[in-house]
């Protein structure tokens, strides 16, 4: 017995789409020379009807077998793919009219036969274009599919399967049942063509090419469809393609797929370049994280943060001063710019900057930003580089333009400074390690990392007061918890668990509050957020490992946190109004575990009302884990009694009762084998 997988099926349908194409057209045939001759061909116009049927369906057996090879072909493949099938048809059909234009009324030119045979040929490319055109979209449509989206889809497939036999009930084309059919496969064509999450993955670039072959998609519709229309009132021709109801929604659903995709585009493009540049700076971030290793120098470090400085902040020149003292170089350390009008900049530099090597710590660590009195750089921004109380170098970036470096700027270029100070500072601290300890020194360094990477002042307005606490099991942990204030009224609050501990935790850590401090600042959603830092995490993660996380936006304007969890701990909410406590629980897969576009479908928000009083609880699964001599877990019902019995104290107070309590309960920190952290809010 054969297999049916075995089989050649995509061959198959093609070599039976062309034995029910040249039987249409010698069918068609007899028929003319029936009609011609006053003789009964014996062939009744129904069975033209049935061989169109046969030769749709064989068609597109044909080109969703092509589909199903080539599905993990990118967009601009596929699309393309779409495209040549349109021109070929376009092209043909217009071959076709130059054909005729030159034989004008010869004996040739007003052949029944020639002209039916032509017209064949263009009906098939015509048909083979729609339903080509056709699989594309819904590639496009079902790219990120849910329940509802495939419900419509496969409406959309019935309707058009009821609109191949609708010709076998009425074939009198434009009339009203017909009108009434075509309308309703409009309606679901414009349902479907909403369906376009595909447009976001495209770059800059790739949405121009994108824009480029929509254009020439619709205008081979365009020329096609003129073509059908224009034939459609010939009376020699046994195809009138007019009547086909199936045919003209395949028109319809082409032009509004393709209209709707086009348009999108279009208004996507403004804001491509600034989500791409926010990428970059992750990005750039990730590199910084990742560049120190034991085989590498800190030259290297220094000439990845001055190119990703130059990037953030689109800086016309820079180059990077050098502290006497220390005992390094850097190959390259300008861009853009000459020696000499390095040296007349400097020179513009006012005085009391001039003496940064000898500043203090405090003053230094803080970017600057100056005019520049210069026929073509107009302002500079100044960075010293401070490495354990100790000067190592400073950035200088130059621009053309009066005050060209925004908050934003300054914000991003600070982060990729810290970091590269810390990368400087662990590669130091671990060339010491190898020399003597390896082990217990590249502790130190991580936990100097972790250290560095903790905030140790919270963003809050009054509104609510707020206080955390991190306890690490080895010597450093990945337990990671952040705030960030978007606005006067809109607080963003994070708290991650990285798998596994040790040094490999810290690092990731650190890679995810860069990631953090760089997207945060796009002002999205919590949902958004978890969907963009898998996409930059993913790149960096090991394998094996991955980060849990859970963020809440904060309004206190109207009372309200929109909350999205990443395989995270729930939260407890303690709702005073109440006087009970709950655990939020959200949907949310851990960040790295699912490393694809698919990751999308994996993460929630939801948005809720808070009240005075009210109290959220953000903890790490060391202390639900922490386990008492007998292998009891302290566990979630604990930790909800102990707020409920005591809401009415402060969130630094509280926080020290479920502490107390844990080690209480363990029997110290040396029974709990896990990293543990508490982040309490506590809204007034």
């Amino acid at each position: 017995m054969i297999k049916t997988s075995t089989l050649p099926l995509g061959r198959i349908s093609l070599l039976l789409a062309i034995i029910v194409w040249l039987a249409l057209v010698l069918v068609d045939l007899v028929r003319i020379f029936g009609m011609i001759n006053n003789l009964d061909s014996g062939i009744s116009e129904e069975v033209t009807w049935i061989l169109e049927i046969l030769f749709f369906i064989f068609v597109y057996l044909v080109y969703r077998r092509i589909f199903w090879k080539t599905r993990q072909s990118d967009f601009l493949t596929l699309i393309w793919r779409g495209v040549s099938n349109g021109l070929f048809a376009a092209a043909a059909g217009l071959l076709t009219e130059l054909i005729y234009l030159a034989l004008g009324e010869s004996k040739i030119g007003t052949d029944p036969f020639l002209k039916n045979v032509f017209y064949h040929i263009n009906f098939a490319l015509t048909s083979a274009f729609l339903i080509f055109t056709t699989l594309l979209w819904k590639h496009l449509i079902l790219y990120q599919k849910n329940k509802q989206v495939v419900n419509q889809w496969q409406v959309f497939e019935l309707s058009m399967l009821g609109a191949l036999f609708f010709v076998f009930f009425n074939h009198n084309n434009f009339d009203y049942s017909f009108l009434f059919g075509l309308t309703i496969l409009l309606i679901i064509s414009i349902l479907l063509a909403v369906n376009l999450k595909w447009i976001p993955y495209l770059n800059f670039k790739e949405k121009w090419k994108t824009l480029l072959f929509l254009f020439l998609i619709m205008g081979c519709a365009g020329v096609l469809f003129y073509r059908v229309l224009d034939s459609g009132n010939e009376g020699d021709l046994q195809i009138n393609l007019t009547d086909n109801l199936f045919l003209m929604a395949l028109f319809g659903f082409v032009f509004a797929y393709g209209s709707f995709s086009f348009l999108v585009t279009l208004f996507n493009l403004p804001t491509s370049s600034v989500f791409e540049q926010k990428l970059t700076e992750a990005l750039n971030f990730q590199k910084l994280s990742q560049s120190i290793q034991p085989e590498e120098s800190e030259e290297q470090v220094f000439d990845i943060l001055l190119d990703s400085c130059i990037s953030a902040s689109f800086s016309d020149a820079a180059w990077i001063e050098l502290n006497p003292k220390e005992q390094f170089k850097v190959k390259n350390p300008l861009r853009f710019l000459d020696e000499s009008t390095q040296t007349e900049l400097n020179s513009l530099i006012p005085q009391e900057h001039q003496t940064w090597v000898h500043g203090s710590t405090a003053e230094l660590s803080q970017p600057q930003t100056i005019r520049l009195n210069h026929p073509n750089y107009k302002s500079a921004l100044l960075l010293p580089l401070v490495v354990n109380k100790s000067i190592l170098a400073r950035i200088v970036l130059i621009k053309e333009v009066k005050e060209g470096f925004n908050k934003e700027m300054i914000s991003i270029i600070g982060t990729f400074a810290r970091q590269a100070c810390i990368s400087v500072e662990n590669h130091r601290l671990l060339n010491q390690a190898i020399e003597n300890e390896r082990y217990q020194e590249e502790l130190k360094i991580a936990q100097r990392v972790q250290k560095a990477l903790l905030p140790l002042h919270l963003d809050h307005p009054d509104s609510f007061d707020i206080c955390a606490y991190s306890n690490t099991a080895d010597e450093v942990g990945g337990d990671y918890y952040d705030t960030y204030q978007v606005d006067e009224n809109h607080f963003v609050l994070i708290m991650g668990d990285v798998s596994g501990k040790g040094t490999s935790a810290a690092f990731h850590m650190a890679q995810m509050k860069g990631v953090f401090q760089s997207l945060i600042q796009l002002g999205i959603h919590p949902a958004e957020f978890m969907e963009k830092a898998n996409s930059a995490l993913s790149k960096c993660l090991e394998r094996n490992h991955f980060i849990t996380a859970s963020i809440f936006e904060i309004d206190v304007a109207h009372q309200t946190f929109c909350h999205a969890r990443a395989g995270h701990i729930p939260t407890l909410w303690y709702k005073a109004s109440e006087r009970t406590a709950e655990f939020i629980s959200i949907e949310g897969l851990g960040l790295g575990i699912v490393r694809n576009l698919t990751y999308k479908n994996h993460v929630h928000e939801k948005t809720f009302d808070y009240q005075s009083g009210d109290i959220l609880v953000l903890l790490t699964d060391g202390i639900l884990e922490g386990r008492n001599e007998t292998g009891e877990q302290f566990g979630y019902e604990r930790i909800k009694k102990i707020v409920e019995e005591h809401p009415q104290k402060s969130p630094i107070d509280l926080q020290q009762v479920l502490i107390d309590s844990l080690h209480l309960f363990v029997g110290g920190d040396g029974m709990i084998d896990d990293d543990y952290s508490l982040l309490v809010v506590k809204f007034k």
